[in-house]
């Protein structure tokens, strides 16, 4: 008898040991002061990282992130914002939309320069950088960059493009339209 006592004293405890009335175990337990401190610095790591992860002008103007030659001359590629381009001077032009910040686009420049010095009479390259001014994506409707648009010379686009794009990949592109032999 006395072990049923025991077992109905037990069923009468809280969980820390204290012996709870109706009234208390109906009220809701508040999280602790360290779970808020948790919380809270899991949130700043995580507004830290984001912030870290996005260009701006903390980065600087760093002389290796500088876009390719903006001279713009036959066999070089043209840096520009200027959305008004003549394409009847060139079987094809290759426009590039993407930013000197950006890493793939970064990795398109050395390509985009030896495709413009090996063909400077059929093939004009042209770059736009979006993060400075947004106005050749909106007229392009480009989503992400590095996108590559490539339009004839009648003005009609015949190519997209949206990524890293290959050297070769592009070679052959142009190839199988007629552009290079």
């Amino acid at each position: 008898m006395r072990k049923k006592k025991h077992v109905k004293s037990l069923k009468s405890m809280d969980h820390n040991g204290r012996r709870s009335s109706g009234e208390a175990s109906a009220r809701k337990k508040r999280p602790s002061r360290t779970w808020y401190g948790v919380i809270a610095v899991i949130l700043i790591i995580v507004i830290w990282l984001f912030i870290r992860s996005c260009p701006g002008p903390r980065d600087g103007d760093r002389p290796d992130a500088r876009p390719v030659d903006a001279g713009g001359g036959e066999g070089r590629v043209l840096v520009t914002n200027d959305l008004n381009l003549d394409f009847s001077k060139h079987k094809v032009t290759f426009i590039e939309i993407g930013a000197d910040r950006c890493i793939p686009c970064q990795q398109m420049q050395p390509i985009m320069r030896e495709i413009a010095a090996e063909h400077p009479k059929t093939v004009r390259v042209v770059f736009y950088d979006v993060w400075k001014d947004p106005a050749a994506a909106r007229f392009y409707g480009v989503q992400l960059i590095p996108t590559q648009v490539f339009i004839d010379s009648s003005g009609r686009e015949i190519f997209r493009h949206v990524g890293l794009y290959p050297k070769e990949q592009i070679l052959a592109m142009l190839r199988q339209k007629g552009i290079l032999p």
